[in-house]
């Protein structure tokens, strides 16, 4: 088996990999690589070259994730990480398992065994199948208008009137060009899913902004960006520093969506 380690903390790297000989003597790591934009640029050329990728969450130059919105990835994907709240994020894209460090033998085993099982489950075929299912979800319609209630009447609120969704507590309101709030029935996870990945970006925890809604971006402290809007708004709205680089590409339109 060919692998390829994705991980900024070389020791964590060198224990996956006396883990991996140790499950099987014949596993091979191919490469190991500390960030987001080497392993973009490695899996771009050599992705063929591996059959597995274990692959840090928090890496050099920002999170994981955005390796997949700038490169198809095909191989399966074991996540490793010191933290369990990017588990949802996780398993939406090719992932077969999330290991909490510190990984011991037994997990790496068990996530290895899981990986045998499924492949021998699944066909040729059925593969094929698979992906094609997965080729149809990236073409999906995105949600472009949202039933709100105003007092006894209901309205239809379309994407180009809103300026963003933003969460407090456990409400999430939707915010219009007029300018009017509204509460939705969603959570910003779910939108995320829904709403056209070209207009709508999630900022950080609490904002999903529309890019027709943004008067300036500013340079933040601690490396971060802080948003302007097109209209009076009474919350600082803040770029998360590990969505910086994420949102950089999204607004300047090189994003994979």
């Amino acid at each position: 088996m060919k692998v390829l380690i994705v991980e900024d903390e070389l020791p964590a790297a060198e224990k996956l990999e006396r883990y991996l000989l140790k499950y099987d003597s014949s596993s091979k790591v191919i490469a190991t690589i500390d960030s987001v934009t080497k392993s973009v640029e490695w899996l771009t050329n050599n992705q063929d070259s591996i059959d597995l990728i274990f692959m840090d969450i928090q890496l050099l130059d920002g999170l994981s994730f955005q390796i997949f919105q700038k490169v198809n990835v095909r191989k399966p994907v074991i996540f490793t990480t010191a933290f369990n709240e990017f588990a949802l994020d996780a398993f939406k894209v090719n992932s077969i398992d999330y290991l909490l460090k510190p990984i011991t033998f037994t997990d790496l085993s068990s996530s290895l065994k899981k990986l045998e099982s499924l492949r021998e489950q699944l066909q040729p075929e059925q593969s094929e199948r698979i992906q094609q299912a997965f080729s149809s979800l990236k073409t999906k319609e995105y949600k472009n208008r949202f039933m709100v209630k105003l007092g006894e009447h209901i309205r239809s609120i379309t994407a180009d009137q809103i300026v963003l969704f933003f969460a407090d507590g456990r409400d999430v309101y939707l915010v219009t060009n007029q300018p009017r709030k509204f509460i939705v029935d969603y959570t910003l996870e779910s939108l995320e899913n829904i709403l056209d990945p070209k207009l709508f970006f999630r900022l950080n925890r609490t904002f999903i902004v529309n890019i027709n809604a943004i008067k300036d971006v500013l340079v933040y402290s601690n490396s971060r960006l802080k948003i302007t809007l097109t209209q009076e708004f009474d919350k600082e709205i803040i770029v998360s520093r590990e969505k910086v680089g994420e949102f950089k590409d999204w607004f300047d339109g090189t994003r994979a969506t």
